[in-house]
């Protein structure tokens, strides 16, 4: 029976909830081992993975990509739900707030040791073009989120634009200047290379993000202290909505194509 999984940031860097029940999974791959947490006690598969590692220990850049879009593949991930909390660039985009994420902008698809975005490395059988027919975010998975959001009283507050900026520094003002004239309304050091990754072994995605501060060069920045309280807050509007997620998600078609040429 295809799984549904959720991947979960920094917001949640010590545990999920008690009330559902984890167990440690560990899920060999190629590219190495990766820890997926089955949820116990559901009518088919669930996964949460944390992608900073429990407890958190990972920075953005340290975090074995190809090994976590591997492990999901393996547990057969028929729905995926990347979630972080953001940088919110567009004043008019409410802060802690459940956000769907429909675009990514992400223009040199690299990940962060610098290698090409792709878990298609090496010549293959397997290999071939991500070809976007529907979107990284696949619509109907996506529709899915903002019923079980209204469910579970957390409704989405809006549709945006995501920019994947690596870390682990923060942005520069120029930096946060540039981006909302690219179009981003959002931005953060992950979900992209996650959404690419999984969209290339055929896993439909949605993204669902929370702003925890205003990434605008004219706002103040929240303090260290503040940054922590900030990031409950977001973790606050995200439980809700991943734990709807779990329990009742199914898993959808995907909706885009890998173009294989034909020897």
């Amino acid at each position: 029976m295809p799984a549904v999984a959720a991947i979960l940031g920094s917001a949640f860097a010590d545990a999920f909830p008690d009330e559902l029940d984890l167990e440690p999974e560990p899920v060999e791959t190629e590219w190495g081992t990766q820890t997926l947490h089955r949820v116990r006690g559901l009518d088919r598969p669930a996964y949460v993975l944390f992608r900073h590692g429990l407890p958190h220990r990972l920075l953005p850049n340290q975090i074995n990509y190809r090994a976590q879009a591997a492990a999901l593949r393996a547990v057969g991930c028929g729905a995926l739900l990347v979630t972080s909390s953001v940088g919110v660039l567009d004043p008019d985009v409410p802060l802690y707030r459940p956000l769907l994420v429909d675009d990514l902008l992400m223009p040199d698809n690299r990940l962060p040791d610098g290698s090409a975005c792709t878990m298609f490395t090496e010549p293959s059988e397997a290999h071939g073009h991500l070809v976007l027919n529907d979107g990284l975010f696949a619509t109907g998975l996506s529709a899915q989120v903002r019923t079980l959001a209204e469910g579970a009283d957390a409704p989405i507050a809006d549709t945006v634009a995501f920019a994947y900026v690596q870390g682990p520094r923060s942005k520069t003002a120029a930096e946060n200047r540039m981006w909302p004239r690219m179009g981003a309304q959002v931005n953060s050091m992950t979900l992209g290379p996650e959404v690419v990754l999984a969209n290339e072994l055929e896993i439909p995605c949605a993204g669902l993000v929370v702003g925890h501060k205003y990434s605008i060069p004219d706002r103040d920045p929240p303090e260290q202290e503040a940054l922590s309280a900030t990031l409950d807050r977001s973790r606050d509007e995200q439980e809700r909505v991943v734990r709807a997620f779990l329990r009742a998600a199914e898993p959808v078609d995907f909706p885009n194509t890998i173009y294989r040429f034909e020897e």
